[in-house]
């Protein structure tokens, strides 16, 4: 199974770092603002997707996402610039 890292930029250009296995279900889960959406989420009118990172164990990708979200704003454009 692959497991996805992904960042979102919100209407109010802040970041949101997430993970699941399913990046085109989970983006429809926040577009819907469900409850299965991230609270943060809703808050914002709209997002898009920036960033995304493949992983093959949800261990991987749960480290990854709490790696990114110990980084600076800077650190974390960067990512989205180079990516």
């Amino acid at each position: 199974m692959t497991y996805y890292v992904y960042i979102l930029r919100t209407s109010s250009d802040t970041l949101y770092i997430g993970q699941t296995n399913n990046l085109e279900k989970r983006i429809k889960e926040h577009r819907s603002k469900s409850s299965r959406s991230a609270r943060y989420i809703r808050y914002f009118s709209s997002f898009e997707l920036v960033y995304h990172e493949k992983y093959s164990t949800r261990g991987e990708a749960m480290r990854r996402e709490n790696r990114l979200k110990t980084w600076s704003r800077a650190r974390k454009e960067t990512l989205v610039q180079d990516g």
